[in-house]
């Protein structure tokens, strides 16, 4: 039976919402999604204060199948992510408004958490430089010239920005530094944290979290 003028004048129509459907669900899959947080002492390098009973821990997210997780290669613009954890499991809250974080390489480089904007520069302009101490000779590329709404949103909603921590839970996010021109950048280095402080807002001695337990932890399969 011959097919209605109708039906054949669908036939456009019908692939166009199945192309718009085919890429709506591309896009929705690479939509950024922090991984699920543990507790602090579930990680290889944590370092803990046991009568306080708090704890941070920093996962590097350095490999191809960790780094899956962004739909932005840092690490071709010279950003080593790391996901930071921070756990009480004491009685009390506590502040971390005033928490200072540090990533000191073996070479005594010294290196905080880069701020958005400068990774939205560094990623617009590869030739940009950061906060760190050594410029990052990127390769010659195409610059991008803009970043779109869903990179903004994945580099805002993906860094750690708990103020404070209520008794027995886990505040987590990444925080992104410039490792640019240091070959291993994690061999040898330590993480250090302080400003934490305490429910009656004393500061608690420093955490020192090494990355050799992070690259010396066992493989899993």
């Amino acid at each position: 039976m011959p097919e209605s003028s109708f039906t054949v004048r669908l036939r456009p129509l019908r692939a166009t919402l199945c192309v718009v459907c085919f890429l709506t669900l591309i896009v929705a899959a690479k939509d950024f999604v922090k991984p699920t947080p543990r507790s602090a002492q579930a990680y290889p390098a944590h370092d803990e204060h046991p009568t306080e009973k708090i704890a941070i821990a920093a996962d590097p997210y350095d490999t191809p199948d960790k780094a899956k997780i962004f739909s932005i290669n840092f690490q071709e613009h010279g950003f080593l992510p790391v996901f930071f954890l921070v756990t009480n499991n004491s009685e009390q809250p506590i502040s971390i408004a005033n928490m200072d974080v540090q990533f000191v390489t073996k070479n005594n480089s010294k290196l905080t958490p880069t701020a958005s904007e400068d990774i939205y520069r560094r990623l617009v302009n590869p030739q940009a430089n950061t906060n760190s101490p050594i410029p990052f000779p990127i390769p010659h590329k195409k610059v991008k010239g803009t970043l779109s709404q869903k990179e903004r949103d994945e580099i805002d909603t993906s860094q750690f920005a708990a103020k404070a921590i209520e008794p027995h839970t886990t505040q987590s996010g990444f925080f992104f530094f410039d490792v640019g021109g240091i070959a291993t950048p994690l061999a040898g280095a330590h993480i250090y944290v302080t400003g934490v402080d305490d429910a009656k807002g004393t500061e608690l001695m420093y955490f020192e979290i090494s990355m050799d337990k992070y690259l010396n932890a066992p493989q899993k399969p």
